[in-house]
């Protein structure tokens, strides 16, 4: 579909959500794979590792930080029916957040005496949530994103599309 065609722009909302998730997954299971190899003995310095994890949970953050403060506001006034789940997905932004927190942790602390096996079920765990977690909302929420019209968001993008490497 055309940009200039009728709702052309705003049906892009909810696909570039998908992209947007697309993108953390890559960035995420590219961090596991460096972290292995580290593990392994065959990776890089650790603060490549912090650096790669500070820049992928900042994206992270920013994400669910502009989805509670401003796409979910929107959705909840343009769909009330959506609110149950927005809380849903609101909860769940808070034990990412927790996780990204423990995950930093870890990696600042990434030394030859590490625990790989506590590294690699945090990791674990927080690419089980967000998956979980990214899955739902596509399924829940990328129509109405489609249908939704804001003018602003068609002229500067908001924070929870943005995508440092494409932005």
């Amino acid at each position: 579909m055309e940009h200039n065609e009728p709702y052309g722009r705003v049906r892009a909302f909810g696909n570039q959500l998908i992209e947007v998730h697309i993108w953390l997954r890559e960035e995420l299971e590219q961090l596991r794979e460096d972290v292995d190899a580290y593990l392994d003995g065959h990776g890089g310095l650790p603060r490549k590792l912090q650096a790669h994890c500070l820049t992928f949970c900042s994206a992270v953050h920013r994400h669910h930080t502009g989805e509670d403060g401003g796409a979910f506001l929107v959705l909840a006034d343009q769909f009330p029916e959506l609110r149950p789940v927005l809380e849903e997905l609101k909860r769940d932004h808070n034990m990412v957040s927790w996780l990204l927190g423990n995950l930093q942790k870890l990696l600042s602390d990434l030394g030859p005496e590490s625990d790989p096996a506590s590294i690699r079920a945090e990791l674990d765990g927080l690419s089980s949530l967000l998956e979980t977690h990214f899955t739902y909302e596509e399924r829940q929420l990328v129509s109405a994103l489609n249908a939704v019209s804001r003018p602003d968001w068609d002229v500067s993008k908001p924070d929870f599309l943005l995508v440092p490497e494409l932005d």
